[in-house]
């Protein structure tokens, strides 16, 4: 995996994850989950044969869900400085105090929850050059042209390499 072009290594995420859960805990979640990503990728997109977007992105999340009792609250932050994780769960918990009981509201029991699952070595990272990008997509674009010749405009083709990673942790304990 190209680690290096992640902006936070897994286990910043998990200490990520793990302060909002410590956080929510402080200030009186019944139960709670955070999960912490960081990604990145590219997408070329021609129309009619020429390049019209080449698009970078790199994003980042820390998304909270916290219990007070079975009332939910949900909130979400791109910043992961302190304060802002701290904001995040306060909002999620006031969210909850002002949502109606749901009896089915709450996190798996512990005993249901995966530990140390199998690498099942389902990443196989495609990172294409720009050139290469361009080509594939110029290529796609031009097959549908030669469908039929009644097909004289396109709405264009993209070609789209995106890479994530996450730490996903509750208040059972649970951490990956």
């Amino acid at each position: 995996m190209a680690q290096a072009r992640f902006s936070n290594d897994l286990d910043a995420l998990k200490t990520i994850a793990a302060d909002a859960l410590a956080h929510a805990a402080r200030k009186g979640a019944s139960t709670c989950e955070a999960e912490a990503s960081d990604g990145y990728g590219q997408t070329v997109t021609v129309r009619k044969g020429e390049v019209e977007t080449i698009e970078y992105n790199r994003d980042k999340s820390l998304g909270v869900t916290v219990y007070v009792g079975q009332r939910k609250g949900y909130a979400s932050t791109a910043d992961f400085a302190g304060r802002a994780i701290r904001d995040t769960v306060e909002a999620a918990l006031t969210i909850a105090r002002f949502t109606a009981e749901d009896e089915a509201a709450g996190l798996p029991d512990p005993e249901d929850l995966a530990r140390n699952p199998a690498d099942l070595e389902l990443f196989h990272p495609w990172n294409p050059p720009v050139d290469q990008a361009i080509e594939i997509a110029k290529a796609c674009e031009a097959a549908a042209f030669r469908l039929d010749k009644r097909v004289v405009n396109s709405e264009g083709a993209s070609v789209s390499c995106q890479q994530w990673q996450f730490a996903l942790g509750n208040s059972h304990g649970f951490m990956e």
